[in-house]
Formats: C-alpha cells, sequence, structure tokens
C-alpha cells in the first residue's frame, strides 16, 4: 500500500475518532450513501466536460468516499479497506480469464468482452443461489438506467422484440395510452410505461439512455441560454414573449448551431 494511500486511511481513522469531527462521526452508511451518488455524478461531469484537472478532484472525492464507508465497517466489524480491495481484485481477475486464467481464445473486440463479462457475470448470480433473471439490478439506480438494465435482464433470457422497429411500435402504442389516458393516477402509470419503453427502445439501438438523455438536456439548455442571450441582445424581455416568438428564437439558435 503507498504512503500516500496510508495517510489518507489514517485521516479517515482521526475523523471518525474521539478527538475528531463530529459531523463524521455521526455518519452511518445510509447518510453518506447520497453523497456517493453524488460524487459519482461529479466524476461523470468533469469526463463529459474534458475538465482534467477537476477529473482528478472529484476521483478523490470518490475515493475518499470509499474509505468513509470502509471506516465504518472497519468499526461495526464487517470489513476493512484492504477487504475491498482483495474483493475487486479477485473480481477482475475471475472476470477476466482470458487474461489471468486458462482461456485460449480471447474475445476479439470490446463487444465479445462484454458478452463474456455478462456470461461471467450470470453464472455468479446462479452460484449466489440468484432465482430470477432480474436478480441484482440495484432498486437505487437512477430510474432510466435501471429501465435500461431491466430490459437488458429480460432480454437475456429471450423476453425481447426481434426487431427494433416493433420496440418503437411500443413506444408509439404506450405515447397514445398516454394521451387517451383520463385520470390523474392513470396517466402517471402510463407516462412511466411510455419512458420505460423509451429506455428499451434505446438498449434496442444500442444506445446508452442515461448518456443520451443527459447529452439531450445539455443541448436544450445550451440552446435555451442561447434564446435568452439573443432576447437580451434584442433588447427584448424573454419571459414576456410569447410562445410563437420564443419558438422563432429557438429555431433561430438551432440553425446557427
Amino acid at each position: 500500500m503507498s504512503e500516500r494511500l496510508r495517510e489518507l486511511l489514517a485521516i479517515m481513522a482521526r475523523l471518525r475518532g474521539p478527538d475528531g469531527c463530529p459531523w463524521d462521526r455521526e455518519q452511518t452508511f445510509a447518510s453518506i450513501a447520497p453523497y456517493t451518488i453524488e460524487e459519482s455524478y461529479e466524476v461523470a461531469d468533469a469526463i463529459e466536460r474534458n475538465d482534467m484537472p477537476h477529473l482528478k478532484d472529484e476521483l478523490g472525492d470518490v475515493l475518499f468516499q470509499v474509505v468513509f464507508h470502509s471506516q465504518m465497517a472497519e468499526e461495526a466489524g464487517l470489513f476493512r479497506f484492504d477487504d475491498v480491495v482483495q474483493a475487486i481484485s479477485d473480481k477482475l481477475v475471475r472476470r477476466h480469464p482470458h487474461v489471468f486464467g486458462e482461456r485460449q481464445s480471447p474475445p476479439a473486440d470490446a463487444a465479445g468482452q462484454t458478452t463474456l463479462w455478462e456470461d461471467i457475470k450470470a453464472r455468479e448470480r446462479t452460484a449466489q443461489k440468484a432465482t430470477g433473471a432480474l436478480d441484482g439490478v440495484p432498486a437505487a439506480l437512477p430510474a432510466l438506467m435501471r429501465a435500461y438494465k431491466l430490459s437488458k435482464r429480460a432480454a437475456r433470457v429471450g423476453f425481447d422484440f426481434e426487431e427494433a422497429a416493433q420496440t418503437a411500435d411500443k413506444v408509439a402504442e404506450e405515447l397514445a395510452e398516454v394521451r387517451t389516458a383520463t385520470e390523474s393516477t392513470h396517466i402517471f402509470e402510463e407516462v412511466g410505461d411510455l419512458l420505460f419503453a423509451a429506455a428499451n427502445l434505446a438498449r434496442k439501438l444500442d444506445v446508452d439512455a442515461e448518456a443520451a438523455l443527459r447529452a439531450a438536456n445539455q443541448k436544450f439548455e445550451r440552446r435555451f441560454r442561447g434564446m435568452e442571450q439573443l432576447a437580451a441582445q434584442r433588447g427584448l424581455q424573454f419571459d414576456t414573449l410569447g410562445l410563437v416568438a420564443q419558438e422563432a428564437l429557438w429555431q433561430e439558435v438551432k440553425r446557427g448551431e
């Protein structure tokens, strides 16, 4: 273990110690979990912006989260940081038999490796006595990402449309049901079905639904800010414009991209 990592572990132990920080001492796995998720998203954000200095800092924050959880686990007699490192090392070796094992024919490309990885994970779930194809998909995942993974798991056991066009038809079907829904509870359910169908279509088209929606969010934000800037340059108050005028600005920004 590097000296820097030993230092970080010592800092975490001190923060949780009797003479440490009251806030750190009061935390639990549950209270820290939202910060763990938030830091992971900040890593993804730094990568999308190609901000490498920021990425370095955010990776440090994620590492701190691992150390924090490991310290609390050690205090509870559950496991230590070394056990976390050993577990991921063992998993990586186990899931790369073409690199560390006796497998003679390595996957030809990344897609082949992904298939091999999923097959090994499926065998691991069987060994762990998982009873259903959907077992092990974390409930705490963002809803869109979980929809993608649930449909992917279902597809592995044959519950899937043969063609992407059929999946697109399902999206149209769900949209039609949203249009005809009347009661609020029914509308809520149908909108959920529509979103799930859209995530399934993304999977069928080999598109990362979560990444695609993030990109769409960024595009919307960029174009909306562009509309506001155009309005300001022309001495207009954007929020007083009618929808037709706002749409004209939107199309102008869109053409300029």
